[in-house]
């Protein structure tokens, strides 16, 4: 069985249990809450969202830990704009005018 990556997963589980310990009506939050629990479910192959709760905290704390996101400072790895623009003279496209 594929595995959700843990940050997707991560993401779905704190959703869900935020939304459940928000103390907002379920009928307010029904549709989400609905649709975390189902694509919880998917995600861990179990058919409870209790279940899914409980593979989904086991896979977690299994996974290794979170690598933080580089900064945008001077060393990160971020490609410069101009690796992203095509060069349509180099392509044979005529010169603007």
């Amino acid at each position: 069985m594929l595995k959700p990556h843990p940050t997707v997963l991560r993401r779905l589980v704190q959703e869900y249990e935020a939304r459940l310990r928000s103390g907002t009506a379920p009928d307010a939050d029904g549709p989400r809450l609905s649709d975390l629990a189902y694509t919880l479910c998917v995600s861990t192959g179990t058919r409870d969202v209790e279940d899914a709760l409980r593979t989904a905290h086991r896979w977690l704390a299994a996974a290794p830990a979170p690598v933080p996101a580089p900064s945008a400072g001077p060393g990160a790895l971020v490609p410069p704009p101009e690796r992203h623009r095509r060069d349509t003279a180099a392509a044979g496209a005529p010169a603007p005018a």
